[in-house]
């Protein structure tokens, strides 16, 4: 007769996991590929199509536009990190993952969302540049100073959600397997942690409330001097094309953080796991999906350049 160890039992951790979405949808959880393949089809189409435009059209190679790519770039790439093993695990029953894989997909996740968080605060950086030291512009928003910017950005996000990776890392999952998502959330996984983890939880909480908070206080001062600026422009078309242009990127700044909201208030709220589902796609997939419909309706070089490519200018 063989006798279990107890400390095999105290010790015992759960390496591999199963991605289960909408757990609620039990009978047709293969129809979910439809609509998850749907907005992956319209964000690939949407943001690569600006992304050609950018790349090939002359006029389109300001800073302002490398900036409007770069956007489009993690756009594209963390949806893919998200989608595609969505679609294998719904399609085809693919829905395990190792932890390790779990943990990277969590990183790179998060670093692109805040990595996309810094690239808007480099649009306002251009666009204050451009709007209140207009004959320095060329001068300081240089292809070499985004170089740097974004290469910087790069490693700070990556630092900033290190911590919530570590912690994760280090915690015994005994609970179940069974990640009721269809990503690897830091809130879903360490739900099936052993003991209480309300600690744990605080580390990514602390780690978002920081950084958005930095992030909105830059963009509030920023964008605040650049309105105060526009307000007080001689020409009333300077005036004009200095709101449009800022209004364009306030929009897509309320879209995104109203997103980041909605999905930290839903997991921290008494509502059903397939709700909490729902605006983590909304999150993570509703932004990349309207970002190419802002700027190709409301930005007139971009849409000029898209008329023309389409025979209809």
């Amino acid at each position: 007769m063989k006798f279990s160890n107890p400390n095999e039992t105290l010790l015992f951790s759960h390496t591999d996991f199963i991605l289960l979405g909408f757990p609620g949808v039990v009978t047709s959880r293969r129809l979910l590929a439809f609509p998850f393949s749907a907005v992956y089809g319209l964000i690939l189409m949407g943001n690569v199509v600006i992304l050609h435009r950018i790349w090939v059209e002359k006029a389109l190679r300001s800073p302002m536009y490398n900036l409007i790519a770069l956007l489009f770039a993690v756009n594209i790439s963390c949806t893919t990190a998200i989608v595609p093993k969505a679609l294998t695990g719904l399609l085809l029953g693919l829905d395990g993952i190792g932890l390790r894989d779990c943990l990277f997909q969590m990183f790179y996740i998060y670093t692109a969302v805040m990595f996309e968080s810094s690239v808007l605060l480099m649009m306002a950086l251009d666009r204050y540049v451009a709007i209140c030291k207009p004959l320095r512009y060329h001068h300081i928003m240089t292809k070499s100073l985004l170089l740097k910017l974004s290469v910087v950005s790069a490693i700070q996000c990556g630092l900033w959600t290190s911590p919530i990776i570590i912690v994760a890392s280090r915690v015994r999952f005994c609970r179940s397997n069974v990640i009721l998502n269809f990503l690897c959330e830091n809130m879903v996984l360490l739900n099936l942690a052993c003991g209480d983890v309300s600690r744990l939880q605080i580390v990514g909480l602390a780690v978002r409330i920081a950084v958005t908070g930095l992030d909105i206080t830059v963009l509030l001062i920023s964008y605040s001097k650049i309105l105060y600026t526009a307000l007080h422009a001689v020409s009333r078309s300077d005036r004009r094309k200095a709101l449009h242009t800022c209004g364009t990127h306030l929009l897509v700044v309320v879209l995104n953080y109203s997103c980041g909201l909605l999905s930290s208030m839903a997991y921290r709220m008494d509502i059903s796991v397939d709700i909490q589902n729902l605006t983590s796609a909304v999150y993570f997939l509703f932004p990349a999906t309207v970002h190419p419909i802002i700027y190709g309706f409301r930005v007139k070089e971009i849409k000029a350049s898209l008329l023309k490519s389409w025979g209809m200018a």
